[in-house]
């Protein structure tokens, strides 16, 4: 095994690292964010129906 495949490797495993990363967060706030959405969605929706 040559250098450069140690290198590829080890660049694999930390792409798959930071990915799972990544993915942990996301789902982590998509609760929230997904509260704070529908809240703006009917705080608009609620703003043009009371300006008729």
């Amino acid at each position: 095994m040559t250098q450069k495949d140690v290198i590829t490797i080890l660049a694999i495993i930390g792409a798959l690292v930071v990915l799972g990363f990544v993915l942990r967060v996301t789902f982590a706030l998509l609760g929230p964010l997904l509260i704070v959405a529908l809240g703006y969605i009917a705080y608009t929706m609620l703003r043009k129906d009371g300006g008729r």
